[in-house]
Protein backbone atom coordinates (compact mmCIF):
# COMPACT_ATOMS: atom_id res chain seq x y z
CA UNK A 1 0.00 0.00 0.00
CA UNK A 2 1.09 3.77 -0.95
CA UNK A 3 0.29 5.20 2.69
CA UNK A 4 0.80 8.38 1.81
CA UNK A 5 -1.71 8.04 -1.01
CA UNK A 6 -3.88 6.12 0.71
CA UNK A 7 -4.21 8.44 3.82
CA UNK A 8 -2.61 5.96 6.20
CA UNK A 9 -1.53 7.43 9.67
CA UNK A 10 1.03 6.07 11.82
CA UNK A 11 0.55 7.33 14.88
CA UNK A 12 2.36 6.90 17.71
CA UNK A 13 2.73 4.37 20.87
CA UNK A 14 4.75 4.18 24.38
CA UNK A 15 8.03 2.18 24.05
CA UNK A 16 8.61 0.54 27.77
CA UNK A 17 12.21 -1.23 27.65
CA UNK A 18 12.70 -2.94 31.21
CA UNK A 19 15.78 -5.57 32.23
CA UNK A 20 18.12 -6.97 34.74
CA UNK A 21 20.22 -3.68 35.89
CA UNK A 22 23.59 -3.75 33.68
CA UNK A 23 21.75 -5.33 30.62
CA UNK A 24 22.17 -1.61 29.41
CA UNK A 25 18.86 -1.03 28.41
CA UNK A 26 19.40 3.15 29.13
CA UNK A 27 22.23 3.03 26.37
CA UNK A 28 19.84 1.31 23.77
CA UNK A 29 16.83 3.97 24.71
CA UNK A 30 19.40 6.86 24.30
CA UNK A 31 20.70 5.00 21.02
CA UNK A 32 17.36 5.34 19.76
CA UNK A 33 16.56 8.92 20.80
CA UNK A 34 19.65 10.00 19.08
CA UNK A 35 18.72 8.77 16.02
CA UNK A 36 15.20 8.99 15.63
CA UNK A 37 12.99 12.60 15.95
CA UNK A 38 10.03 10.60 16.74
CA UNK A 39 11.13 9.55 20.34
CA UNK A 40 10.77 11.50 23.74
CA UNK A 41 12.51 9.97 27.06
CA UNK A 42 10.54 10.00 29.77
CA UNK A 43 11.36 11.20 33.13
CA UNK A 44 11.28 9.55 36.09
CA UNK A 45 9.80 11.51 39.19
CA UNK A 46 11.51 10.54 42.05
CA UNK A 47 12.40 11.05 46.24
CA UNK A 48 16.33 10.54 46.60
CA UNK A 49 18.19 13.62 46.31
CA UNK A 50 20.06 14.25 42.93
CA UNK A 51 23.76 12.81 42.49
CA UNK A 52 26.61 15.12 41.43
CA UNK A 53 25.53 16.30 38.10
CA UNK A 54 22.15 15.15 37.68
CA UNK A 55 19.92 17.67 36.83
CA UNK A 56 15.84 18.80 37.86
CA UNK A 57 14.02 17.64 35.13
CA UNK A 58 16.84 16.17 32.76
CA UNK A 59 17.71 13.28 34.59
CA UNK A 60 14.74 12.93 37.01
CA UNK A 61 12.21 15.14 38.20
CA UNK A 62 13.25 15.65 41.71
CA UNK A 63 10.52 15.93 44.24
CA UNK A 64 9.82 16.08 48.01
CA UNK A 65 7.67 12.54 49.47
CA UNK A 66 4.60 14.44 50.05
CA UNK A 67 5.14 15.72 46.72
CA UNK A 68 5.52 12.61 45.26
CA UNK A 69 2.63 10.93 47.41
CA UNK A 70 0.21 13.70 46.02
CA UNK A 71 0.83 13.08 42.70
CA UNK A 72 0.08 9.37 43.62
CA UNK A 73 -2.85 9.94 45.09
CA UNK A 74 -4.12 12.41 42.14
CA UNK A 75 -3.67 9.55 39.67
CA UNK A 76 -0.98 12.06 37.91
CA UNK A 77 1.83 8.78 38.00
CA UNK A 78 1.15 6.16 35.76
CA UNK A 79 3.39 4.17 37.91
CA UNK A 80 5.08 4.31 40.66
CA UNK A 81 6.93 1.92 43.26
CA UNK A 82 9.31 2.25 46.30
CA UNK A 83 12.98 1.05 45.86
CA UNK A 84 15.69 0.86 48.00
CA UNK A 85 13.18 3.09 50.61
CA UNK A 86 12.88 5.76 47.75
CA UNK A 87 10.02 6.56 45.53
CA UNK A 88 10.40 6.78 41.92
CA UNK A 89 7.36 6.64 39.50
CA UNK A 90 6.46 8.06 35.75
CA UNK A 91 4.72 11.01 35.16
CA UNK A 92 1.13 10.53 33.34
CA UNK A 93 2.11 14.37 31.89
CA UNK A 94 4.81 12.48 30.28
CA UNK A 95 2.63 10.45 27.74
CA UNK A 96 0.65 13.51 27.23
CA UNK A 97 3.12 15.19 26.52
CA UNK A 98 4.36 12.55 23.49
CA UNK A 99 1.41 12.33 22.20
CA UNK A 100 0.70 15.99 21.81
CA UNK A 101 4.13 16.17 19.86
CA UNK A 102 3.07 13.14 18.05
CA UNK A 103 6.36 11.05 19.48
CA UNK A 104 6.85 7.83 20.89
CA UNK A 105 7.58 7.99 24.63
CA UNK A 106 10.34 5.67 25.65
CA UNK A 107 10.03 4.27 29.08
CA UNK A 108 13.20 2.82 31.01
CA UNK A 109 11.84 1.53 33.66
CA UNK A 110 12.09 -1.65 36.23
CA UNK A 111 9.90 -4.70 35.80
CA UNK A 112 7.35 -3.90 38.26
CA UNK A 113 6.72 -0.29 36.93
CA UNK A 114 6.26 -2.11 33.79
CA UNK A 115 3.58 -4.26 34.76
CA UNK A 116 1.65 -1.04 36.08
CA UNK A 117 2.42 0.82 32.49
CA UNK A 118 0.68 -2.12 30.34
CA UNK A 119 -2.18 -2.13 32.28
CA UNK A 120 -2.79 1.51 32.39
CA UNK A 121 -1.07 1.89 28.51
CA UNK A 122 -2.28 -1.08 26.84
CA UNK A 123 -1.23 0.46 23.56
CA UNK A 124 2.39 0.45 24.88
CA UNK A 125 5.36 -1.80 22.92
CA UNK A 126 7.00 -4.16 25.66
CA UNK A 127 10.68 -4.82 25.37
CA UNK A 128 12.67 -7.05 27.40
CA UNK A 129 16.70 -6.23 26.98
CA UNK A 130 18.82 -9.59 27.88
CA UNK A 131 22.98 -9.39 27.95
CA UNK A 132 24.75 -11.92 26.02
CA UNK A 133 25.41 -14.12 29.57
CA UNK A 134 25.34 -14.16 33.25
CA UNK A 135 28.82 -14.19 33.10
CA UNK A 136 29.21 -10.94 31.35
CA UNK A 137 25.97 -8.97 33.66
CA UNK A 138 27.73 -10.33 36.81
CA UNK A 139 31.03 -8.65 35.11
CA UNK A 140 29.27 -5.31 34.52
CA UNK A 141 27.25 -5.13 37.54
CA UNK A 142 30.18 -6.37 40.10
CA UNK A 143 32.85 -3.96 38.07
CA UNK A 144 31.62 -0.88 39.07
CA UNK A 145 33.20 1.24 41.78
CA UNK A 146 30.51 3.36 42.23
CA UNK A 147 29.32 1.05 45.35
CA UNK A 148 29.82 -1.24 48.24
CA UNK A 149 30.53 -4.83 47.09
CA UNK A 150 27.28 -6.08 49.72
CA UNK A 151 25.05 -3.53 47.35
CA UNK A 152 26.35 -4.74 44.04
CA UNK A 153 25.44 -8.06 44.65
CA UNK A 154 22.16 -7.43 45.57
CA UNK A 155 22.12 -5.96 42.59
CA UNK A 156 23.60 -9.16 41.61
CA UNK A 157 20.05 -11.38 43.04
CA UNK A 158 18.05 -8.78 41.81
CA UNK A 159 19.03 -8.91 38.40
CA UNK A 160 18.28 -12.71 38.44
CA UNK A 161 15.12 -12.52 39.53
CA UNK A 162 14.23 -10.03 37.18
CA UNK A 163 15.79 -12.29 34.12
CA UNK A 164 12.63 -14.81 34.92
CA UNK A 165 10.36 -12.20 34.06
CA UNK A 166 11.01 -12.03 30.27
CA UNK A 167 8.22 -14.24 28.86
CA UNK A 168 5.81 -11.07 30.18
CA UNK A 169 7.27 -9.01 27.68
CA UNK A 170 6.21 -8.69 23.78
CA UNK A 171 9.61 -8.51 22.75
CA UNK A 172 13.28 -9.77 23.22
CA UNK A 173 16.52 -8.21 22.37
CA UNK A 174 19.81 -9.50 23.54
CA UNK A 175 22.43 -6.28 23.82
CA UNK A 176 25.96 -8.18 22.90
CA UNK A 177 25.97 -5.24 20.33
CA UNK A 178 24.83 -1.79 20.92
CA UNK A 179 24.34 -0.96 17.29
CA UNK A 180 22.37 -4.07 16.52
CA UNK A 181 20.37 -3.58 19.77
CA UNK A 182 19.08 -0.13 18.55
CA UNK A 183 18.75 -1.63 14.77
CA UNK A 184 16.31 -4.56 16.50
CA UNK A 185 14.07 -1.70 18.28
CA UNK A 186 13.86 0.73 15.04
CA UNK A 187 12.74 -2.61 13.04
CA UNK A 188 9.65 -3.32 16.50
CA UNK A 189 8.79 0.20 15.93
CA UNK A 190 8.24 -0.16 11.93
CA UNK A 191 6.80 -3.39 12.35
CA UNK A 192 4.89 -1.81 15.05
CA UNK A 193 3.76 1.25 13.15
CA UNK A 194 2.01 -0.82 10.68
CA UNK A 195 -0.41 -3.22 12.56
CA UNK A 196 -4.17 -3.10 11.86
CA UNK A 197 -5.14 -2.24 15.15
CA UNK A 198 -3.11 0.79 14.88
CA UNK A 199 -4.23 2.03 11.68
CA UNK A 200 -7.42 3.86 12.65
CA UNK A 201 -8.41 5.05 9.17
CA UNK A 202 -7.86 1.55 7.96
CA UNK A 203 -11.45 1.15 6.82
CA UNK A 204 -11.49 4.32 5.09
CA UNK A 205 -9.06 3.87 2.86
CA UNK A 206 -10.07 0.02 2.04
CA UNK A 207 -13.63 1.37 1.55
CA UNK A 208 -12.03 4.32 -1.31
CA UNK A 209 -9.90 1.24 -2.73
CA UNK A 210 -12.92 -0.45 -3.28
CA UNK A 211 -14.56 2.25 -4.60
CA UNK A 212 -11.97 2.49 -7.52
CA UNK A 213 -11.92 -1.07 -7.67
CA UNK A 214 -16.21 -0.65 -7.81
CA UNK A 215 -15.74 2.84 -11.09
CA UNK A 216 -13.98 -0.20 -13.06
CA UNK A 217 -16.03 -2.93 -13.06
Amino acid sequence: MNEGHLGLSKPPFPIIFAAPSGAGKTSIARGLRHRRNDVIFSVSATTRPPRAGERNGVDYHFLSEPDFRRMAADGDLLEWAEVHGNLYGTPRRNLQDAVAANSHLVLDIDVQGSRQIRQAVPDAVSIFVLPPSGNELARRLLGRGSEPEEDRRRRLRAAREEITAVAEFEYVIVNDDLDKAVDAVEHIIAAESVRTRRLSVLSDAVARLCAGVDENL
